[in-house]
């Protein structure tokens, strides 16, 4: 259960000619990547809803200190990724530090977060889009809206759709994908970067007073509602004050949610040394600046406690007059979600593949396809099946699973490079962690300490997951898998 896979034998499976991944991506390919998957719907609502409930104009703040807690994570992942240029990312990793269990737990934890994520982003696209057409008068039919909108049947075939032919475009290839994601992305910076350039014309400094509000206790939860840290220890989140800042920064953090999906195509990076380190810090240096202007932007337009929950940045825009701006937003918001879809789905494709490659699920999903070099077995299969769920399911009360995954996901990583260091000391790493083993260590505590403010409904289904995937993997994986047989 505790076997590793050595570093050196991970890069060899990769070099077997049914099994191996063409190599196109360049470090700008990669930071395209990451920009695409972490700018989402986060930037045009979360900014303001956290501004008005939680802290203020000091979301700016927050929005920073989350980028630092991403950082964290961030630079384990990038020795990683540089280090085992292996198709996978947490999951490969895993395997060649901290044992076959461990990694398939880790693999089966990215599948459920890259499946709901994708899920979840589609029918989100799907609203925007019918938001759009509605706007010119061009009105679905109830019974292809969703489930949320038609009583009794309902299908998204919007969010069915758009799945569908993301997933052909990841099965045609990786520089095709690349080349989608790089026009998607050039609109949608393009958009946040005129509103954040518009918006600042309309800033009133009478609005950043008080920068920092007087702190207030949050409303007590209850039962399942309530955050797990608050049942375990009695800690009571405060809204506003310098405490505040905190707890919007454990809320704006999943805003960030996305760099790590970047690793995931390390065994399709030309020169992975070299450019994954780029692609993953420069993706979240890029985002990070953007949500602080965008914050500091919406909360200087319009008093924190006038903002709107639901569209904060767009109704900015219609309070001073100008509602032009709202309908840019919405348009931004629905192309940038196109993106966050289509490599959510690819880091849950790479992630399976590795996972077949290795034994621990059927080899037959490890087959390249012999034209285009890219794992399409897993990537139809799994489009289709997340095709369905968001084309039946609203699941936004499985959104919460995302966090969790991702979070559990970097204390992996972190202990990962921990033990790596320790067992492996002499093994050549193009990019080094710095202030090992503080830096390790302070990115576990600042994931568990996120995981904690989660819901405990939320860390009870994640459990049931787990259970499930140890279950299989005493079934099924661990008599299947190539270390297994190789020892045998």
């Amino acid at each position: 259960m505790f076997r590793t896979k050595s570093v050196e034998q991970s890069i060899l499976d990769t070099e077997e000619p049914e099994h191996a991944l063409k190599k196109s991506l360049s470090a700008l390919d990669l930071t395209v990547f990451g920009v695409g998957v972490i700018i989402g719907t986060g930037i045009f609502v979360l900014t303001g809803q956290v501004a008005k409930e939680t802290a203020g104009p000091a979301t700016a703040i927050a929005f920073a200190v989350a980028g630092v807690v991403c950082a964290l994570a961030a630079l384990c992942y990038a020795e990683f990724a540089s280090t085992v240029p292996v198709a996978g990312s947490a999951y490969t990793f895993a395997y060649a530090a901290l044992g076959e269990l461990v990694a398939w737990i880790i693999g089966w934890d990215l599948v459920l977060e890259f499946a709901l994520g994708t899920a979840v982003v589609a029918v989100g696209w799907s609203g925007y889009v019918r938001s759009l057409m509605d706007n010119v008068d061009w009105t679905m039919p109830e019974v292809l809206s969703g489930t949320d909108v038609a009583e009794g049947f309902g299908f998204d075939i919007l969010a069915f759709a758009l799945v569908l032919v993301l997933t052909a475009i990841l099965v045609v290839g990786m520089k095709l994908s690349a080349r989608v994601t790089s026009v998607v992305v050039a609109i949608k910076v393009a958009v946040v970067l005129m509103v954040i350039i518009a918006g600042a014309f309309f800033i009133k400094a009478e609005n950043y007073k008080p920068f920092i509000p007087p702190a207030e206790k949050q409303p007590a939860g209850s039962g399942w509602d309530a955050p797990l840290v608050q049942l375990l220890f009695g800690y009571e989140p405060t809204n506003f004050g310098v405490m505040g800042i905190f707890t919007a920064a454990s809320i704006v953090f999943f805003a960030f949610i996305g760099f790590d999906v970047v690793a995931t195509a390390a065994e399709e990076t030309k020169l992975p040394q070299r450019d994954m380190p780029r692609g993953i810090l420069g993706s979240l240096i890029i985002c990070t600046v953007l949500y602080v202007a965008v914050s500091i932007v919406v909360t200087g337009m319009q008093h924190y406690s006038e903002l709107s929950v639901s569209a904060p940045l767009a109704d900015a825009f219609k309070a001073t007059g100008h509602p032009f701006y709202a309908g840019l937003i919405s348009f931004g918001a629905a192309v940038g979600l196109t993106t966050v879809c289509m490599i959510l789905l690819l880091g849950q494709t790479r992630v399976f593949f590795a996972m077949s490659r290795d034994g621990l699920l059927p080899r037959f999903f490890s087959k390249t396809h012999p034209r285009f070099r890219t794992p399409y077995r897993p990537t139809i299969l799994l489009g289709v099946l997340i095709a369905i769920i968001a084309g039946f399911t609203s699941i936004e009360e499985l959104a919460t699973l995302v966090n969790i995954g991702t979070l559990f996901a970097f204390v992996i990583v972190a202990l990962g490079v921990l033990v790596l260091r320790r067992t492996q000391p002499n093994l050549p790493r193009a990019f080094r962690t710095p202030w090992v083993p503080v830096l390790p260590i302070a990115s576990v505590a600042a994931s568990v300490w996120l995981m904690l403010n989660l819901p405990v409904e939320t860390w009870v289904r994640f459990g049931v997951w787990m259970v499930l995937g140890v279950i299989i993997y005493f079934v099924y994986g661990r008599s299947h898998s190539r270390m297994a047989k190789e020892s045998r």
